[in-house]
């Protein structure tokens, strides 16, 4: 019968939540890395939950004498015997930024077997968003509102990396909190020279992270032979080179001159730069951003 095996499609939200998730829980080494950094990075930029200088409420506790009489919570006193002081959550650092590069050249893949770049940078972002979360972290997605925990917070994360077609436009650091961490994700194909313009303007707002270049693996190894046609992702650039082999080398050479100052712009900023091929596991990717965002700063 005609539609018989069929299902209706999963929105492309769901669908990178879950394959995002599924990628988390088959990673026991790497939420042991989470676990590590939430209860040992506390004086780092991007610790564990604790008290201190915020808006959002920790706890209270009995007032002291090395308290000021401006520090009792007298609403809270006012239920017994005792004094209580009001305390906040430092949120200082404890808010990590994500981006995903939503532009054309992302949606490009050399393979209908491997995810496009767009794709695999989405789920490596949920999936950070999910550890994130997990650990007790905030975490917002740049240009899309403000941070959230838990899983509304981790819903709205998840939503905007998967759909958001959003460029460099969002990397405001009006956007960012001081002090936050950042983890961007793209295959960083401009000029080495305007990331770093991006890279100064943030660290403004003292805010440091990590850059994870994604690319599929013929933009790195040039496989092409013969006659072949290239078209630009927006479709409107075409070139036609006779005997591709024969610029292979000069290609590859420039490729690898191109990472090599990104890593350097990077490295200069105080951030991580790693790299990750879309036919390689995601898992891999998603325990090396987590360790360089648990670094200490």
């Amino acid at each position: 019968m005609i539609g018989a095996g069929l299902r209706r499609a999963e929105p492309a939200d769901v669908r990178l939540r879950r394959a995002a998730e599924l990628a988390a829980a088959d990673l026991p080494a790497l939420l042991a890395e989470a676990e590590r950094v939430a209860a040992t990075v506390a004086q780092g930029v991007h610790g564990r939950r604790r008290r201190g200088a915020g808006e959002t409420f920790w706890e209270y506790r009995r007032w002291t004498h090395e308290d000021d009489a401006a520090s009792v919570d007298w609403r809270r006193s006012a239920r017994g015997d005792e004094l209580y002081v009001r305390e906040n959550e430092w949120e200082a650092a404890n808010t990590v930024w994500l981006w995903r590069d939503g532009r054309p050249s992302m949606d490009w893949r050399s393979d209908d077997r491997l995810p496009t770049k767009r794709n695999r940078a989405a789920v490596l972002m949920i999936a950070l968003a999910v550890l994130l979360n997990r650990a007790g972290e905030r975490c917002a997605v740049m240009g899309e509102g403000p941070p959230g925990r838990g899983a509304p917070g981790l819903d709205r994360a998840a939503r905007a990396l998967a759909l958001t077609d959003a460029g460099p436009e969002k990397l405001s650091p009006a956007a960012v909190s001081r002090h936050g961490r950042i983890a961007l994700a793209s295959d960083f194909l401009e000029p080495p020279e305007i990331w770093q313009q991006r890279l100064t303007a943030l660290a403004d707002r003292n805010a440091s992270g990590v850059m994870i270049q994604v690319v599929d693996p013929a933009e790195e190894e040039f496989p092409y032979d013969g006659r072949t046609l290239f078209e630009a992702p927006s479709g409107r650039d075409e070139l036609l080179i006779g005997r591709a082999e024969a610029v292979a080398d000069e290609y590859r050479e420039r490729f690898a001159a191109h990472r090599a100052a990104l890593a350097d712009v990077a490295r200069r900023a105080d951030w991580m730069f790693l790299t990750h091929r879309t036919d390689t596991p995601a898992a891999s990717a998603l325990l090396a951003l987590h360790q360089a965002l648990g670094r200490e700063g």
